[in-house]
């Protein structure tokens, strides 16, 4: 699909932390099920730039509050977001202690995460508490200790040793429908021709190609019918999905695998993967099969050899959200 440093992040935000609850559950006076409270660290930021433009940020580090800090910036309207809610965010992050910068959504639009609050759990506590009580249209900056962060371990690759802590930046863009867990809907029959699909006790897919040449042409079928919004041209999506090499039967991808689903516009995908997804409908499961030319035909085949230039894919996708 796509790997890009932002897409680092935020599967750091989502999946890999482990230690990253508050050392003993409070700032400040307030509990961790509470919005992070201003103080002398956040304060110390400077951010110029209106919401929705990309900040320019200055501190002199290192910042090293005890617990997560929170100062808003510009304040948004509507109901803010809440434990369990999932937000539509901008962001800058830097590192608090060399002031360099991490990563960063362009605050174009185009790039724009969904993520989760989950104040209660494992993943980026600190996080959660930073964009918990925002309103959309709330421009926040924060400091993370990394207690509350990425934890003593650190991320290597994104240059952080376990001892700095993390500034955000962050415009609340909406707060949305939290997507499905798995497809849901009425069953469909699955065509002949196609690989066998079984689903375990979570609705992860298990693909099995048949022992014969691939088809020439793209093929589409429903395996489970949804009942939600239907996927627009250019529409941003969330989906679980497993990718498999119908040449060699081996998968190639899987957000099952990495525990958490994808987000991404159908118009940054392969072309066999957005005619998947554009015109179905929230909740669905569909099988796609899809030849090289609109694969990863066109540029050669994937740098790592797992898909050659004449390879046929195929996509199991469950179809969370879309907005």
């Amino acid at each position: 699909m796509r790997r890009t440093p932002l897409a680092l992040l935020a599967a750091g935000l989502l999946v890999s932390l482990a230690a990253c609850a508050p050392s003993d559950g409070t700032t400040d006076g307030a509990s961790s099920q509470d919005c992070a409270p201003e103080g002398d660290a956040s304060r110390a930021i400077s951010v110029d730039g209106e919401y929705g433009a990309l900040p320019e940020i200055a501190f002199e580090g290192p910042l090293e509050p005890q617990s997560t800090q929170r100062s808003v910036l510009v304040e948004g309207e509507g109901d803010p977001a809440q434990n369990g809610d999932t937000v539509l965010i901008e962001y800058t992050v830097l590192n608090g202690e060399t002031g360099d910068e991490i990563a960063s959504t362009g605050f174009t639009g185009a790039n724009a995460e969904q993520l989760p609050i989950d104040t209660a759990g494992e993943q980026l506590s600190g996080f959660a508490r930073l964009i918990e009580c925002s309103t959309p249209g709330t421009r926040v900056v924060g400091v993370i200790p990394p207690a509350e962060g990425f934890g003593e371990a650190g991320v290597p690759e994104l240059g952080l040793s376990g001892t700095e802590s993390l500034v955000f930046v962050v415009d609340v863009v909406d707060v949305l429908d939290a997507p499905l867990d798995r497809a849901e809907g009425q069953a469909g029959e699955l065509p002949e021709g196609f690989p066998d699909v079984t689903l375990a006790a979570d609705g992860e897919p298990t693909i099995v190609i048949p022992d014969e040449e691939p088809p020439a042409e793209f093929d589409l079928a429903v395996l489970i019918a949804g009942e939600g919004p239907v996927v627009e041209e250019g529409a941003e999506v969330t989906v679980h999905y497993t990718g498999i090499n119908w040449n060699t039967g081996e998968v190639f991808d899987s957000s099952w695998a990495r525990g958490a689903p994808a987000t991404f516009p159908t118009s940054g995908v392969i072309d066999g993967f957005r005619d998947a997804l554009v015109g179905q409908s929230v909740g669905s499961q569909v099988i796609a099969i899809i030849p090289p030319d609109l694969g990863y035909g066109p540029a050669g085949g994937t740098p790592d050899g797992s898909i050659g230039a004449e390879d046929t894919i195929v996509f199991v996708v469950d179809i969370l959200g879309t907005r």
